[in-house]
Formats: structure tokens, sequence, C-alpha cells
């Protein structure tokens, strides 16, 4: 039988949203954001460090929130692959001059407009994102197949990992947190008759 796949989003990140900035800004505040380790006082939940322990393999995306997110759910006790397959979905700045939001705000703005297909040059688009999340989910399955599978990553990624794996034969299972940081999510092979159901629908699509 296969085992689990476990989706987790990265602890809080150490950089403060209690600003008020122009698009312009929110682009350097994002490469801020995306440079930022976790803050000090972060520390994981007790659910998703016993969840690590009895992951026979955990992976994280590149940037630091997420390492050490898998560092600190792993204890330190074990060396934790990063690929950058598995980095967030872009927030580009959305072209909206002079108003002043917060970092928050103007990260609501930009993933509505690049789901509606803003992006630009260099920026990877809504459906590169999409086939990106396919090769994710494969590669987690095929992992699967050896034991339970631990991803530390980043919240709009995982729910486009949660849409793909329930097309195609996974099962939510288990999950905590809600969308908040350090949440998760546990998936389970379902039945051989619904899987195949479900990986047809994903294939037309």
């Amino acid at each position: 039988m296969a085992g689990r796949i476990i989706t987790a989003r990265h602890g809080r990140p150490n950089l403060s949203r209690d600003v008020r900035i122009t698009s312009n800004d929110y682009g350097a505040w994002w490469a801020q954001y995306d440079a930022s380790g976790l803050h000090p006082d972060e520390t994981p939940p007790t659910s998703l460090i016993d969840l690590a322990s009895k992951a026979k393999t955990v992976l994280s995306s590149t940037l630091p929130r997420a390492i050490e997110t898998a560092r600190q759910a792993t204890r330190g006790a074990r060396d934790v692959p990063a690929d950058p397959m598995f980095v967030e979905a872009p927030l580009p700045p959305p072209p909206v001059p002079f108003l002043k939001l917060s970092p928050s705000t103007w990260g609501v703005i930009s993933r509505c407009v690049w789901f509606f297909g803003y992006a630009p040059a260099g920026v990877e688009s809504h459906r590169e994102t999409w086939k990106r999340v396919r090769e994710v989910a494969d590669r987690l399955a095929r992992l699967a197949d050896e034991g339970d599978v631990l991803l530390c990553a980043h919240g709009y990624l995982n729910w486009m990992i949660d849409k793909r794996l329930r097309a195609t034969g996974w099962r939510r299972a288990g999950r905590e947190g809600g969308n908040k940081f350090w949440s998760w999510r546990v998936y389970e092979q379902v039945g051989a008759d619904a899987a195949t159901g479900q990986q047809a629908a994903a294939a037309a699509e």
C-alpha cells in the first residue's frame, strides 16, 4: 500500500506586514519576503513534528522560510533536499499606480490579476504554474510508493497541489490549521475504481 502525501505551509516569516506601500514597493517587499527566514518566535505544532517523524521522505522549496520550516519540523535530525520546483506561485506587482496598501492587500490583488493572465516578462504564468504543479504531484505520488512523503512549501502552491492530487486518485484524509502558517494536509490514495475515474477526468482538463 502506498504511503501518504503531506503538504505543509511554512511558518511565519520574519518580516512585518504592518506597512503601507505602492505597487512598485510591493515588488521589493515580496523579494524581501522571499529572502526571509522564520520569525525567531516560531515553532511547529506537535502534530507536524509527528508527521515529519513518520515520513520516509521530507522535501522543501528552496526559499528560506520553507527550508527552516522543514528543519524545525524534523528537529534538524535529517538532511532535507530543497528543490525550486516547490517554490510559491508568483505574485507579480499589479499594474495599479498611486495607491498605498498593505502587503496583504497587494497580495490578494496580485493573485487575482495573475490568476486572470497577468504575467510580465520573466514571470511564470498561471498556465505554466499548473504545468509545474502537475509535475510536483506526479513526483510526490512516485515518492509515496515508498512511504509517507512530507513537502514543506507554500500556501497557494499547496492549494494547487490539493486540486491536482484530488483529481488524480488521492483524497484528503486530514488537515490542520486551514491555510494559516504551519497548516498541513494529509492525502491517501482512494480505491482503484474511483482513482481511474478521477484520473480520466484530470486527463480531459
